[in-house]
């Protein structure tokens, strides 16, 4: 090592320590201008490319989820098939923009944060190299231990996994109506972890999305409506042409028009029991307004076939309750045998 007042051999022949003893004059800060200069410098160069990169890409992301909120349909919720044009402009009119909102903002929130802790971690590894850190045993120590923490927290890496997929792929939000199995009701929140659903009793389920093996949404794109009328042993057609006039109706009607994505249809006798026969309806309606147009439609036949008199004929045309077992029935005692040789 030279001593406090000498130069180093390297030091001759480097720009920057020639530069800074003809400046300062000071041999010992000649020599140590790499270590008091250029390292400072390189490192607070990492941070700032570090801090750039993380802003332009949390910038593209904000971006990229605004524009996804303001977006009129989802891709993954558009049929296979091309839909009318009443069609679209009912779904599309039928989709909560809140919903959309709330997704972008937690996939952007996810993806902010995954891209400031790689951004960041490479970052440290870069300036723990810069200050003579061996990186190698650190990096294996950190495989290991990451080793560790899958094996011992698979559970919580799947529901995680599970619920970024369920965000991405828009499986289900806040305010839809989902049947995961054990549990079915309406979606109170949405988490990377958990997802609640509030039953019809009012009982909130927790449930893991790693557990989620099958989720039927009740609330995305349209719904079928069907309804099954006994008509008795009455005439069918004239049943049938009653109903089909008021199904029309209802959907003719301009506070139901636009719920209606395809004119109700009955389609006739759908089976025969012993009460006679069923005839059955059906009408292809928006998801959110399946229940409203399935109770208004009932109602509609019913007064229907209460007001062209065929209520009445149904109940006369009812058979009278059976016996669940047949009547008895009592054999003849025999004739006993002659014994007179037929004499009289």
């Amino acid at each position: 090592m030279p001593g406090p007042t000498e130069l180093s051999s390297s030091c001759k022949t480097d720009a920057l320590c020639s530069w800074v003893l003809e400046q300062t004059g000071i041999q010992w800060l000649a020599n140590s201008s790499y270590v008091i200069v250029v390292k400072p410098l390189r490192i607070i160069l990492i941070v700032l490319i570090a801090i750039l990169i993380r802003w332009l890409l949390r910038r593209g992301i904000r971006r990229l989820t605004a524009t996804t909120s303001r977006a009129e349909m989802p891709a993954l919720l558009k049929p296979l098939r091309e839909r009318t044009d009443k069609e679209q402009e009912a779904a599309e009119s039928t989709y909560i923009p809140e919903r959309r909102r709330q997704r972008a903002e937690a996939i952007g929130s996810v993806l902010s944060s995954f891209v400031t802790a790689v951004v960041f971690t490479i970052a440290t590894l870069l300036v723990l190299g810069e200050l003579g850190f061996n990186l190698a045993p650190l990096l294996a120590s950190a495989g290991i231990v990451g080793v560790a923490v899958g094996f011992g927290a698979q559970s919580l890496v799947k529901d995680l996994i599970a619920g970024l997929f369920m965000l991405l792929e828009d499986q289900y939000g806040v305010g839809d109506t989902v049947d995961l199995g054990d549990a079915i009701g309406i979606v109170e929140t949405v988490g990377l972890r958990v997802t609640t659903v509030r039953d019809m009793q009012g009982v909130l389920w927790y449930v893991r999305n790693g557990e989620i093996i099958r989720v039927g949404n009740k609330s995305q794109g349209w719904a079928m409506v069907v309804i099954d009328v006994p008509i008795g042993f009455v005439n069918s057609e004239e049943a049938t042409a009653v109903l089909r006039a008021a199904a029309l109706a209802l959907a003719e009607e301009p506070s139901h028009s636009t719920e209606f994505l395809e004119p109700p249809e009955v389609i006739g006798v759908d089976q025969l029991t012993v009460d006679g026969a069923v005839i059955r309806t059906i009408a292809k309606t928006t998801a959110t307004s399946r229940i409203t147009i399935q109770r208004e439609l009932r109602r509609r036949l019913t007064e229907a076939l209460e007001t062209a008199g065929i209520s009445e004929r149904i109940a006369v045309s009812r058979m009278l309750p059976r016996a669940a077992a047949p009547p008895s029935y009592t054999h003849p005692s025999p004739t006993p045998p002659d014994t007179t040789g037929g004499a009289t």
